[in-house]
């Protein structure tokens, strides 16, 4: 066990904003206790944003279908295209989930659905663009790297060709939907149908070439090592380093531990520990840590609660996200916290910070 005068080195020079070994993060995951973290963490989010604000979003997350191909093991959303409760939702159905989202202040929807043979890129092309039409300042967060590998071999173009394609079509964003853990050998335990690794990387980076903006996300506490935990954020990190100077690349990074409630994951592998919120954190200000050149960090209150979210605050995260009107995955499998805008407002005061609203580029509106 290393001196804890090792510890403290390894935390100066994250302190210090200089990038940390593989060995180095993996020391600090072992021996630095979540105190040292936290604290650690927190004067990196300082140094990164010196103000007291914490940031959140008012937008929408629309699935826009329920049929996908994929049938990961965690996900208890997704139905086949034979299924009754299958559906893809008709322009009707758009228009009043948005008329909502307006009413409450928001101008962005998160459009995610997963993989539906049925919908080609030309039903994208067309959506995106019918969308825009009727709503020209709206905002469109949508689709991630599986989806954009999905419809590039559908159609037999390059996935950087379909980025193009549907940018035109109005794309403003793409969240970091399916990555989960960005390792081949758990991606082919859980989710065996998506991208590998490196094809998700590779679909980041050339949306950043493009200028796009994206958000990172991984999901944990299943059946990844800590070392591929560590492995994903560097992963991260390299890709974030070479984006072109013009580009925001990764604007965030947001981590959730599994929701597990009766998907199949936990069926097939019921040993599964629930992660605890103590490891939660220790995991989020490792985030802050390590990824000291993604600027955002945010806090999956969605899956913790407020309480937890308030303590994150102080221990890297910098964004409370979105205040989630709409959400059926997570929740469907076992959480399901709310939070309206009041709540939201309250909660940032509440840990001691100024609420303020912005965009996806981390606009203050």
């Amino acid at each position: 066990m290393p001196d804890n005068q090792k510890i403290n080195s390894i935390l100066e020079k994250a302190n210090n904003l200089e990038f940390l070994t593989f060995n180095e993060c993996l020391l600090l995951y072992q021996h630095a206790s979540l105190s040292q973290l936290l604290f650690a963490a927190n004067q990196i989010r300082q140094k990164i944003h010196p103000n007291n604000i914490v940031s959140y979003i008012i937008d929408r997350n629309i699935n826009l279908t329920n049929v996908c191909v994929s049938n990961c093991l965690f996900c208890n959303f997704c139905r086949n295209k034979n299924s009754e409760q299958a559906y893809v939702l008709s322009i009707e159905e758009y228009i009043e989930k948005i008329e909502h989202l307006k009413s409450l202040g928001g101008n962005q929807i998160l459009l995610q659905g997963g993989m539906n043979p049925a919908l080609d890129l030309e039903y994208y092309e067309t959506l995106f663009k019918k969308l825009k039409k009727y709503y020209p300042d709206l905002k469109l967060h949508a689709l991630g790297p599986p989806e954009i590998a999905f419809l590039a071999k559908q159609e037999g173009i390059s996935t950087k060709r379909c980025l193009q394609i549907l940018i035109n079509a109005g794309l403003d964003s793409l969240p970091g939907g399916g990555a989960e853990i960005l390792s081949d050998r758990v991606r082919k335990l859980v989710s065996p149908a998506k991208v590998c690794s490196e094809q998700w990387l590779n679909i980041m980076h050339e949306a950043h070439q493009l200028g796009l903006t994206t958000s990172a996300t991984m999901m944990y506490g299943h059946l990844e090592t800590i070392e591929e935990r560590i492995e994903h954020f560097l992963k991260l990190r390299d890709i974030q380093k070479i984006k072109p100077e013009n580009s925001k690349g990764f604007i965030s990074f947001t981590s959730w531990s599994l929701a597990g409630k009766n998907t199949r994951l936990l069926k097939k592998y019921p040993d599964i520990k629930t992660v605890n919120s103590t490891e939660f954190l220790k995991m989020l200000a490792l985030s802050r840590i390590i990824l000291i050149n993604i600027p955002n960090i945010q806090v999956s209150w969605l899956t913790r609660g407020k309480e937890i979210a308030k303590l994150a605050l102080h221990g890297g995260a910098n964004d409370m996200s979105s205040i989630m009107i709409e959400e059926n995955v997570v929740s469907q499998a076992g959480k399901n916290f709310k939070l309206g805008v009041k709540e939201m407002e309250e909660t940032i005061i509440e840990a001691g910070f100024i609420p303020q609203l912005r965009n996806q580029e981390y606009e203050y509106l």
